[in-house]
């Protein structure tokens, strides 16, 4: 294999989409798992997603075509999110998706359109995290700019407008929002919150969407069934869960676990009293937000021995930007061109949000044990030409 490449761990993917379907269904009778195509939309995720029993759950309508594109039926795709046209939003809608309602325009192509039949939909419920569950808060009056806030009376006056119409059943809400704990209380604290709004608007609903933010499978964090249980628990408190459809949106969860990214030395200088060891990947690989303090990895030396160094090595990237530095790395042995660094846990949020900057898209490999095999080739510059 040339580097940089991803490399997906085939077993650990699997093992991931079983667990967490596996623990919902062992505290539920109904239950939809969905995978978050935002979080990683490679094809190849996205196929075993599907071969796993999740639907797909998706934000814009190059999603929702890519979707289908990868074999999932209309009525296996949960469709959120403010980047709806209005085309692909009917389309949704009549080939039986789970929509979630996420902007007043949506609630406005339901009046205005003449839909035959009966139809079921969701609505976004606003979550500030900071009220809902403040030890969670990701900062002070962690706000949302999604969904329907219930504090300003947006909530209430989008059920009345969904109510009216004859042929349209409001009996899902969605409530996804990420905290800073990715904790089982948020959870809880999240459920009882938006129980509390549905019984003074006296809303039943047949199916609660979660949506994502859980951990995945993490040494010392909460596991699949830590969260499946507590979903049950609390949800117990407030509704029939015998007769009750809950869905989840996990995609860090899933993926982050499955995927390493594989760089090779192809520098090393010392200046300043440190050695500069620059990789031909780069830290927008790995952290394309550059919000990441630490990294998990292990560093592969070549045939050569080993050099004792006390000097820092700063690692860095292959492209042009200063700052493009992921780590330093004190009283190891020097790193030497041809030796490999291997990130682990790097599947969630990178693919996705990797610029075609400087260096086009790389290979990625599916490891099953025994091989290794190509699913998606270097992005090619004509690829660019019109």
């Amino acid at each position: 294999m040339r580097t940089p490449c991803y490399i997906i761990d085939d077993k650990e993917l699997d093992a991931s989409f079983l667990g967490f379907k596996s623990a919902l269904a062992h505290h539920f009778n109904h239950y939809i798992p969905s995978y978050s195509v935002k979080t990683n939309s490679l094809p190849y995720v996205l196929k075993k997603a599907y071969a796993n029993g999740y639907f797909a759950e998706v934000v814009s309508d190059d999603e929702y075509r890519l979707a289908l594109e990868c074999g999932f039926s209309k009525d296996r795709i949960v469709f959120n999110g403010p980047q709806k046209s209005k085309e692909i939003f009917i389309d949704a809608l009549l080939g039986g998706a789970l929509v979630n309602i996420e902007t007043f325009r949506e609630i406005e192509w339901l009046e205005s359109e003449q839909l035959k039949g009966d139809f079921s939909i969701g609505l976004r419920m606003n979550i500030n995290i900071s009220r809902v569950s403040q030890a969670d808060e990701n900062h002070d009056d962690d706000n949302s700019r999604f969904g329907f806030s219930c504090e300003s009376g947006d909530f209430q006056r989008a059920v009345e407008r969904i109510c009216r119409l004859p042929n349209i059943r409001l009996d899902r809400i969605h409530l996804h929002r990420t905290s800073r704990t990715r904790s089982i209380g948020f959870y809880c604290n999240l459920i009882g919150y938006a129980m509390q709004q549905l019984l003074q608007l006296n809303l039943k609903i047949k199916q609660i969407d979660i949506g994502g933010g859980f951990f995945g499978r993490m040494p010392e964090k909460p596991t699949y069934e830590d969260y499946a249980s507590a979903l049950y628990r609390t949800l117990n408190q407030y509704l029939d869960t015998s007769d009750t459809t809950v869905i989840i949106e996990p995609g860090n969860a899933i993926v982050a676990s499955s995927f390493d990214f594989l760089t090779s030395v192809i520098d090393v200088k010392r200046h300043d009293n440190a050695h500069f060891v620059t990789i031909d990947g780069s830290r927008i690989d790995i952290d394309p937000l550059f919000h990441k303090n630490s990294y998990f990895y292990d560093i592969q030396y070549g045939g050569q021995e080993p050099k004792d160094l006390s000097l820092t090595q700063i690692i860095g990237g292959c492209t042009c930007l200063e700052y493009d530095r992921l780590m330093e790395l004190r009283n190891r042995p020097l790193l030497q061109v041809g030796d490999k660094i291997r990130f682990h846990r790097v599947g969630a949020y990178t693919m996705t949000l990797t610029p075609l900057f400087i260096r086009y898209w790389p290979e990625v490999y599916v490891d099953d044990g025994q091989s290794f095999t190509l699913v998606r080739k270097r992005f090619p510059v004509e690829s660019m030409l019109f």
